[in-house]
């Protein structure tokens, strides 16, 4: 560990980021960000810090009073016992406010949001995740989203060309 008490691949704030849901910018809009705590076991945290976990299909949602995320997999850690070893889609609970809770409650309930996970990291040593908050895109929203990039795209390699 190096002098400034950073870790492999950690950066000046503290942060760790174990995996990311790319795909989810694709498929959403995100209008909002919010970071939330995880509730894990000690099996689950050994294998986030190895970097066993797939975002892609999962997704967080109001059950009660509290958040949850579910079909977020962490993969089994090998050198658990098999009692001590944790089941891999199990749903986890999320920790955030209740202040912050409701106003996701009406967001979601009234509006039609959707709570999508974008990435999985550690910070200061603590497992969190980072929700989107957004709705999901049409044909011709993902459409133009691809037009707009490929055009930003030419233009870059036309001022490229020109500076050449």
């Amino acid at each position: 560990m190096s002098k400034s008490g950073k870790g492999k691949g950690q950066t000046d704030d503290g942060v760790k980021v174990v995996a990311q849901n790319r795909r989810a910018r694709f498929d959403y809009a995100i209008e909002e960000r919010i970071e939330a705590g995880l509730v894990l076991t000690g099996s689950e945290v050994k294998s986030l810090r190895e970097g066993n976990v797939a975002l892609s299909d999962a997704y967080a949602a109001l059950r009660g009073d509290d958040l949850w995320l579910f079909n977020c997999r962490i993969g089994e850690y090998k050198a658990a016992a098999a009692g001590f070893a944790h089941a891999p889609l199990r749903e986890r609970r999320l920790l955030l406010n209740r202040a912050e809770i409701e106003k996701l409650r009406g967001k979601v309930e009234q509006r039609g949001y959707t709570l999508v996970p974008l990435s999985l990291y550690f910070k200061n040593g603590w497992a969190k995740v980072d929700l989107g908050l957004g709705r999901g895109k049409t044909h011709e929203d993902r459409r133009d989203h691809i037009a707009e990039r490929e055009s930003r795209r030419e233009m870059d390699r036309a001022l490229s060309r020109k500076r050449r």
